[in-house]
C-alpha cells in the first residue's frame, strides 16, 4: 500500500449462512465443555461454517459483498451510495471491524471512528457525560484526552442542559448529537459515518456536515460517508462508490457516478412497494410499520397515482406490547428521485384524529385531498416514536410514482389554493 493510500480494499467479499448461528461461549472452559460433550454436533457446525468460505452457489449462502475492490487516499471524502440491500452497510461493519470478511484484504493505515448506528456503545442507564467518556474510551480516546475536549463536545451536541440525564431518557435525535459529537472531536485519521444523520434535525446535519468539511478539508481526515442523500453526497464528496446487490457497479467522481444511480432507480418499478428489508430498519421494535399501502378515498388499492388527485396512505402496524396511541409520533418525509425533502408530514396521535369507518384495526390513514407532487419517482422515509423513544424507522420505506395532470391551468384538476389540509386518521385496537 503506497504512503498516500489510507485505506486499500482487495477482492473483498462477505457472506452469511441463512439460518446458522455460530455457538457464543463466555469462557474458554464453556467452549471446551461444549466440545467434549457434542464434539460430532460441533464439528459439523464448524465445517458448515468453513464452507461458507468455499462456496459461491450453496442456496442457504447470501452474498452481502463480492469481489469488491477500491482504494481510498489520505484526506478524500469517499460517497458511497446504493439501494437499500445493496451492501452499504456491511461494507462499512467490515471496515471498522465490526464484522470479518469471507474472502478478501483490508489494509487500513491510521486511526478509525464509526458512526454506524444511533447511540452504539451507549449505556441507557448512565448519563450523558459518563457515556462521553465511555464512548470516547471504546473509540481509543484517553481520560486526558477526553477532558481536554469535553466542553467542545458536550457545546457541539447541543445538550448541556441533559448531560447529566441518564441516556435512556434521550430522544434517538439527542443520542445522535452526542455519538457524533464523540466520534467527531475523536480527530481520527479515518471517519466512518452510516446514514444515522437522517434522525437529527436540519440545523444538526448543517453542522455535521461542516464539520466532516472541516475534517476533511482541514484537518486532512479521510472520510467514508453513505447517504441516500444526493445533494449531501454531490455537495461533501469528490469520489464516489455505487454498490448493487453487494458489487461495485462503478466507482469514480461523484457527479457522474450519482447520474448512474439515478438513472438506474427511474428505470425501477415503482409500485408503492413496502420494503420490509429489516438490514435498513432502526429502533427498539415496541411498535413497528408492517406495511404501507396507496388507496383512494373509498379505500380501493390506487395503481396509478396523478398530480393533484385525492390519495390516502394505509400504515399497517404491529406491536409486541399493549400500546397507548397517544404516546405514538409518525414522522414521513417525501424525497424526490434525486431524494430532496418535497414534504414532511407529522402527528401525534390524539384525541383530535378522525376515525374511518371500515379502516383495518391497528392501522393509520394520511389522507391527501389533492396531491400537490409534480410528475417524479418519489420515496418515502418513516420514523415511528414511542414514549419520546425511537421505535422504528425505514429509510425508502416506500417507493411510487406520480404522473402528470393538469394541475394549475385547466380546472380539470383542483388547482393549489384548494388543496386542503392533511388530515391524520387512525383506528387502533389495543391487544
Amino acid at each position: 500500500m503506497t504512503s498516500d493510500v489510507a485505506i486499500k480494499v482487495t477482492g473483498l467479499s462477505k457472506a452469511y449462512r441463512i439460518g446458522l448461528k455460530e455457538s457464543q461461549h463466555d469462557t474458554l472452559g464453556s467452549a471446551i465443555a461444549s466440545w467434549i460433550k457434542s464434539p460430532i454436533k460441533n464439528y459439523q457446525r464448524v465445517k458448515r461454517l468453513a464452507d461458507v468460505r468455499e462456496t459461491d452457489t450453496d442456496p442457504d449462502t447470501f452474498w452481502a459483498l463480492r469481489n469488491i475492490e477500491f482504494d481510498v487516499k489520505e484526506g478524500e471524502v469517499l460517497g458511497i451510495i446504493g439501494k437499500n440491500g445493496a451492501g452499504k452497510s456491511t461494507l462499512l461493519k467490515v471496515l471498522s471491524r465490526i464484522t470479518e470478511p469471507t474472502r478478501g484484504r483490508v489494509e487500513i493505515c491510521g486511526r478509525v471512528a464509526s458512526l454506524l448506528e444511533v447511540g452504539t456503545g451507549f449505556n441507557p442507564e448512565l448519563t450523558g457525560r459518563e457515556n462521553v467518556y465511555l464512548n470516547g474510551a471504546i473509540l481509543g480516546m484517553r481520560k486526558r484526552e477526553l477532558d481536554v475536549k469535553f466542553d467542545n463536545i458536550v457545546a457541539f451536541s447541543g445538550v448541556e442542559k441533559f448531560i447529566d440525564t441518564p441516556v435512556k431518557r434521550y430522544s434517538s435525535g439527542m443520542k445522535v448529537r452526542l455519538a457524533f459529537a464523540v466520534a467527531a472531536h475523536l480527530d481520527p485519521e479515518i471517519l466512518i459515518i452510516d446514514e444515522v444523520l437522517a434522525v437529527g434535525d436540519a440545523e444538526f446535519q448543517r453542522k455535521c456536515l461542516g464539520k466532516m468539511h472541516e475534517l476533511s478539508a482541514g484537518g486532512g481526515r479521510t472520510v467514508l460517508f453513505v447517504s441516500h442523500d444526493m445533494t449531501a453526497i454531490q455537495g461533501l464528496t469528490s469520489r464516489c462508490l455505487y454498490l448493487h446487490n453487494g458489487s461495485l457497479v462503478a466507482q469514480g467522481e461523484t457527479s457522474s457516478i450519482v447520474s448512474t444511480y439515478l438513472a438506474d432507480y427511474s428505470d425501477a418499478e415503482f409500485t408503492g412497494h413496502f420494503n420490509l428489508d429489516m438490514a435498513n430498519r432502526r429502533g427498539d421494535g415496541t411498535v413497528m410499520i408492517e406495511g404501507v399501502s396507496f388507496c383512494d378515498v373509498n379505500g380501493n388499492a390506487m395503481t396509478t397515482i396523478r398530480s393533484g388527485e385525492p390519495v390516502r396512505l394505509h400504515i399497517k402496524m404491529k406491536s409486541a406490547v399493549k400500546i397507548n396511541p397517544q404516546s405514538l409520533q409518525l414522522d414521513m418525509r417525501i424525497m424526490n428521485s434525486m431524494r430532496h425533502a418535497v414534504g414532511t408530514l407529522s402527528t401525534r396521535f390524539d384525541k383530535d384524529f378522525y376515525l374511518i369507518s371500515g379502516l383495518p384495526a391497528n392501522c393509520l390513514a394520511c389522507e391527501i385531498p389533492s396531491l400537490p407532487l409534480a410528475e417524479d419517482d418519489y420515496s418515502i422515509d418513516f420514523w415511528l416514536n414511542y414514549n419520546n423513544g425511537l421505535s422504528d424507522s425505514i429509510s425508502e420505506g416506500v417507493r411510487f410514482r406520480v404522473s402528470g395532470a393538469d394541475f394549475f391551468q385547466t380546472g380539470q384538476m383542483p388547482v393549489a389554493t384548494k388543496h386542503g389540509n392533511v388530515i391524520f386518521t387512525h383506528s387502533w385496537k389495543s391487544s
